[in-house]
Order: structure tokens, then C-alpha cells, then sequence
């Protein structure tokens, strides 16, 4: 099977005529039609959508892995007990009431460039307020960015995870907020998502994360600027995506690809192995992409 390029990769476009190309694309991508265009529609909105669900999945490791006083502690890019003994960031926390421990504001600073266990490469800094230990029903964490990259993408937005579960059983919702991911050749993604994640296995070791596996349902909605073409999408899971804290990938699980009501494509993450595959089908054709 084929496999896709990075829609934030390609031909540079210069910055000062993207609003020239933003305008004359949109019109070109809400008059195209046919099969071809169809095919061009899907590969462009599947790839962007799984690059922003990965730089997002990314956020939620992160946020819950600072340490166990604020969410689980050791995911992401944080040291596992006995495992990890070198970093190459900084961690500052700051009381913003004197009088209690929360709310709690965390800064993530990766510096100027940080290569993490997963082989990706983080600078600039994540800031994280939390009004609790991510564990309790009730608390939230409310994460911003701040010259923040991950690999070749600029991160920009908001972030926000909200635990929505009871004692027994953890479920958090996510929402992202005017998520925008650009890069140098002035190619962007946007994006907004509304996501409820739930624990399906590991409940039995709360403090243990490697056996934790959840579920993730919701709708995103997004666009994309590439080369001199714009897309606009929205997606809505149809089949829950499966998401284990021991894999940096989405492993299993479809969603459906819409251009305003209309399906164009499935998004399909899998049967389960951990690997930075998914693929797309459209008009009876399946075609691979790379997950970064």
C-alpha cells in the first residue's frame, strides 16, 4: 500500500500570499467534485486529522505524567522509576494560591531542542494549571503553549482534560481548543476536538500505568492549508479508538470522514498492534499513512 506524505511537508509557499491562496483554495475545495477530487479530499483529511491526534495524544501522556501528585506520573516524557535515568527538560511548578498546594501550575520547558525516549524532539515550554490530582473526579488540567514544537510542528491553542469519572472507574473528557500546526513552509492544520476517554483495563493497579489501556469516542473538526490547496473536515469516531499508555500510537478503531454531511472516507487506526500505521479507504480504495 501507498504511503502518504505529511500534509505539513511539500513545496515551501511563501508566508505573504497564503491569505491569497486561503481564499481562491477554499472556493476550489467547495466546488471540486468527482472521484479524484474525493480521493484528494480524504488523503489530505485523514492525514491531518491523525497528525493532530497524535500531536494531542501526546499533550494527554504529558499532563498525566508530571508525577503522582497532579495524574499518574511517568508517561509521556517522564522518567518510569528504575527505567529512565538522564532529561533534557525542566520542570517548574508554582503555587498561584500561597495559602493551598492547588491550584498548581506546572511548566514543562524543553529548552531549544529536547529528544525524548520516543525519539521525537520537543522545545519551548508547556504550561499546565491544575485544580487538582488528576486521579479525583471533578479535577481538570488547563494546558497552554508557549514557542512550543514537537518534531517540525509548531503546537498552538488550547488544551484542556477534565476528570469525569467516578472512584471506581476513570474517564476524562479532552478538549481542544483553536489548535493550530504549522510549520516553516507556512502549511497549517487546525483543529478543534471533543473526546471522553475511558479506562478499560488496569483499573486493579491504580498506580501502575503500563497495563492501562482506554477507549476514546467523540468528533473533531478541522481544515487544512497544503501547498495551494484548503480543506475543510469534521470526523466522528464510529468505532471507539483503543489507546494503551505502553504504545505512543492509537492501535485500533475507525472514524467516519465527513465533508459537511457528507462521508467521504474511513479513517481506520487498526487491528490492535502498536505501530505508527493507519490507513484511509475511499471509493473503494485502501491507502496507508505514517504516523509522526
Amino acid at each position: 500500500m501507498k504511503t502518504i506524505p505529511n500534509p505539513c511537508s511539500g513545496l515551501l509557499v511563501p508566508i505573504m500570499i497564503i491569505a491569497v491562496f486561503f481564499s481562491a483554495c477554499k472556493k476550489e475545495d467547495d466546488e471540486a467534485s468527482g472521484p479524484a477530487a474525493q480521493a484528494a479530499f480524504a488523503e489530505a483529511a485523514s492525514q491531518s486529522d491523525a497528525a493532530a491526534e497524535v500531536v494531542f495524544d501526546d499533550v494527554f501522556n504529558n499532563v498525566m505524567g508530571v508525577s503522582t501528585e497532579v495524574g499518574i506520573g511517568g508517561t509521556g516524557v517522564f522518567k518510569v522509576e528504575g527505567l529512565d535515568t538522564t532529561t533534557c527538560y525542566a520542570v517548574v511548578t508554582k503555587q498561584l494560591n500561597p495559602a493551598t498546594r492547588f491550584p498548581l501550575q506546572v511548566t514543562i520547558d524543553f529548552g531549544s531542542g529536547c529528544t525524548g525516549r520516543d525519539g521525537r524532539t520537543r522545545k519551548g515550554r508547556i504550561s499546565i494549571v491544575y485544580s487538582g490530582n488528576l486521579f479525583l473526579p471533578g479535577n481538570s488540567a488547563a494546558t497552554t503553549f508557549e514557542g512550543y514544537y514537537l518534531n517540525d510542528l509548531k503546537i498552538e491553542g488550547s488544551y484542556k482534560l477534565v476528570n469525569t469519572g467516578s472512584p471506581d472507574k476513570k474517564s476524562y473528557t479532552t478538549t481542544v481548543s483553536n489548535a493550530r500546526l504549522s510549520t516553516s513552509n507556512g502549511n497549517y492544520i487546525q483543529w478543534n476536538s471533543e473526546k471522553t476517554i475511558t479506562q478499560t483495563e488496569g483499573a486493579a493497579t491504580p498506580l501502575i500505568s503500563l497495563d492501562d489501556v482506554f477507549t476514546v469516542n467523540g468528533q473533531a473538526a478541522g481544515s487544512v492549508l497544503l501547498n495551494d490547496r484548503y480543506f475543510q473536515w469534521s470526523t466522528a469516531i464510529t468505532t471507539p479508538l483503543t489507546k494503551r499508555f505502553i504504545c505512543r500510537w492509537i492501535s485500533r478503531g475507525t472514524l467516519a470522514v465527513k465533508k459537511g454531511n457528507d462521508a467521504v472516507a474511513v479513517l481506520d487506526y487498526g487491528s490492535g498492534a502498536c505501530e505508527n500505521k493507519a490507513s484511509f479507504s475511499v471509493n473503494g480504495q485502501v491507502k496507508e499513512i505514517t504516523l509522526h
